[in-house]
């Protein structure tokens, strides 16, 4: 699963990798404050390997905003 880190795709995935780093920081914080994983297999996993995941399934962005059918996305311009 950490190899996915130093793959072009989960970079790409993100817009670079300090978006990644950044994104990655920001839900470990989150789920060290209790979070909850967005994944459905955590257990077992440690808590980059659920980040990753998450981003992988595309349930976080760089915005921070999950990616599921309920979230509405309105363009500013």
């Amino acid at each position: 699963m950490l190899d996915e880190l130093k793959s072009e795709k989960i970079v790409n995935k993100v817009g670079g990798r300090f978006k990644l780093a950044a994104l990655v920081q920001k839900r470990m914080g989150e789920l060290l404050s209790g979070a909850r994983p967005l994944i459905e297999d955590a257990d077992g996993k440690t808590m980059l390997e659920i980040v990753v995941a998450e981003i992988l399934q595309d349930k976080i962005t760089v915005e921070g905003a999950p990616l599921d059918d309920n979230s509405q996305r309105q363009d500013s311009g």
